[in-house]
């Protein structure tokens, strides 16, 4: 069947609630609510093949470790499976002094006594019990009416009270009661504050106001769940916000949210619901649930972190959550998952790469003021802090520039091309990633990088290679010797270089100002490889005795022109522990790419390659 041309004849717009003394919207966060991960309860039963109790412990162990205090473990009166698992949580000690569990229960007494009967040995445990509320369960499902609902709820909270009281006094165990009113997003806003009264009254009013060490606990968790959600966050908040302005003794109340995902909003809808006065978040690690899903607690407490508050759980191991999840339920993280996913933080991107380039840069420098304030183009966090490697950062496909591209080679090379070899080199990986249609992995680029600049070892060699070289001063003919033989408009340097080309040795000389144009008088004279340098930069690569210098060339032939860089050049790259044996690779690996390119003509060196040869001889 087609969607509707007007849904209106069949869907109802909800009706947000009149409430125009909201406060929440000038609010902050300023720290981090009370946690509950219910991935082992509410996450599993989502789930189209449950947890094992074996995949349940991995996972409660791997809650513990990221700090959750908080755990609701299982529905124990749902299977003998859940109700095993609670005892053997007890009975294995595998719950930290400081941890609380929960268990969940509707508001039947049979139920509710085979809960308690999960909890016996428990140090710290919070049961949770339910019952429907929204006018649309009470009329349609349970056919009760409102005050029937409020004594459905407040007898059951009499007899969760009475088995906490006598459960204290047996096993010692620390009670805590929770309650929802099911669905509160559906239910009427006056209505679940009234029920929500009456259940604090008989939880309150019980036989003792201590549990078993004597501490004395009378804060009560009354759980919001937007159980489907139906509303805008905003709309959501103001509910929440009216309730926490209209329950009676709030001191003695702890709010906490269940918000699922049913129109996308979950997050936003929880972000909203702290503001409005919430001091709680259920929800799963990486949002899974019924329908669309849970509030997702890695994207809130991420959220957080990246305003400068800590959330109080550890997530520097973001992987190793996904691992988790995925093995113990079956279900992929989504590659662009908030945080989480795989590709999260990478661009591919060409403009995105290039902010992300230059942001690292001025990172870079504003670090060594000792400014350690992150703020960089695309990344709202550190993608370090959660475990996560700069490598993944910028990855490369037919949509990437030449600012990723540069990023990476920097990152695996430690070489900083200049830009317009940047674009250059840009020209080459794009030609590769258009023909082979795929992601270009950083071995692609740094092998492409290897081979287009003949750099890395002999695999990667051109057909001339640089063997070895010596450098001598000279004086032109005629001119008196300078006093600094270091310097002065008439000094020269004479070059010869033992170079390999096709495999066969020759032996060239030149002379010039410099080592470089001597080197270029060389090939000039004795390869008739005629070509000028327009461009030339260089920087250290390493330190102490380990540093090397990196040089950059591009050449031109002689019939073109100088100034006019829109006029092609070659470009080279040269890697050597001494400055000047760099440059002079540089200026080969250039004169390798001209030849390579079909660019190169002399009487000596016409590309051909017999010509060449006969040359040599």
């Amino acid at each position: 069947m087609p969607m509707l041309a007007d849904p209106s004849k069949r869907y109802k717009a909800f009706k947000p609630l009149p409430f125009p003394e909201r406060t929440w919207p000038d609010k902050q966060h300023t720290k981090p609510p009370i946690w509950l991960s219910t991935d082992l309860r509410d996450g599993n039963q989502s789930l189209a093949n449950p947890m094992t109790n074996a995949q349940k412990l991995r996972f409660f162990r791997h809650l513990v470790k990221l700090g959750f205090k908080e755990i609701e473990v299982s529905y124990p009166a749902a299977s003998e499976t859940d109700f095993n698992f609670v005892q053997d949580l007890i009975n294995d000690k595998e719950i930290p002094d400081d941890v609380w569990i929960q268990v969940l229960t509707p508001a039947r007494s049979d139920l509710i006594k085979k809960t308690f009967e999960s909890l016996k040995g428990a140090k710290n445990a919070i049961v949770h019990m339910y019952n429907a509320t929204s006018c649309l369960f009470r009329e349609v499902v349970f056919n009760a009416d409102q005050q029937e609902t409020i004594r459905l709820a407040t007898t059951h909270t009499q007899l969760v009270r009475e088995l906490a009281e006598e459960y204290a006094s047996k096993y010692g165990t620390n009670f805590r009661f929770e309650y929802s009113p099911e669905t509160f997003s559906q239910t009427e806003p006056a209505y679940a504050v009234e029920v929500c009264e009456a259940v604090k009254k008989a939880w309150l009013a019980g036989p003792g106001s201590t549990f078993g060490d004597g501490r004395k606990e009378e804060r009560i968790i009354f759980n919001l769940p937007a159980t489907v959600e139906v509303s805008t966050p905003n709309c959501f908040a103001d509910q929440v916000e009216y309730f926490h302005t209209h329950i009676s003794e709030r001191e003695k109340v702890i709010i906490s949210l269940h918000t699922h995902n049913d129109r996308g909003c979950a997050v936003a809808a929880a972000e909203l619901g702290v503001l409005a006065g919430a001091d709680r978040v259920e929800g799963t690690v990486l949002g899974n649930g019924e329908r669309t899903g849970n509030v997702d607690i890695v994207t809130l407490a991420l959220n957080l972190y990246s305003q400068g508050i800590s959330p109080l759980l550890d997530f520097s191991d973001i992987f190793s959550v996904c691992d988790t999840v995925t093995e113990c339920t079956g279900l992929p993280v989504h590659p662009r998952h908030p945080y989480a996913g795989e590709l999260v933080f990478t661009a591919f991107s060409g403009s995105h790469q290039d902010a992300i380039k230059k942001g690292f840069e001025a990172l870079n420098k504003r670090a060594q003021s000792g400014d350690v304030r992150w703020e960089l183009p695309y990344l709202p966090i550190d993608p370090a802090d959660v475990g996560c490697t700069y490598e993944a950062v910028i990855r490369v496909n037919s949509q990437s520039g030449k600012g990723g591209i540069a990023y990476i080679v920097k990152q695996s090379l430690a070489l900083d091309l200049p830009r317009r070899m940047q674009i250059a080199f840009y020209k080459v990986v794009q030609a590769i990633s258009e023909s082979t249609g795929r992601e270009l992995s950083v071995t692609d680029i740094t092998d492409a990088l290897r081979s287009e600049y003949h750099i890395g070892g002999p695999q990667f060699d051109g057909r001339i290679v640089l063997r070895s070289f010596t450098l001598s001063d000279s004086v032109t003919d005629g001119a008196p010797t300078p006093a600094d033989p270091e310097s002065g408009p008439d000094r020269q340097r004479t070059l010869t270089a033992k170079v390999s080309v096709d495999g066969i040795v020759r032996h060239i000389t030149g002379q010039g100002n410099g080592p470089l144009s001597a080197f270029l008088n060389a090939l000039n004279s004795g390869l008739g490889i005629d070509l000028t340098i327009r461009e030339y930069s260089e920087h250290a690569i390493g330190g102490g005795s380990d540093v090397k210098a990196a040089s950059y060339v591009e050449v031109i032939p002689p019939q073109a022109d100088a100034k006019d860089k829109t006029q092609g050049g070659f470009w080279g790259i040269g890697v050597d522990p001494d400055i000047t044996g760099s440059g002079l690779r540089a200026v080969l690996s250039a004169a390798n790419n001209a030849l390579g390119k079909g660019e190169l003509k002399g009487t000596a060196f016409d590309n051909d390659e017999k010509k060449l040869n006969d040359a040599a001889k």
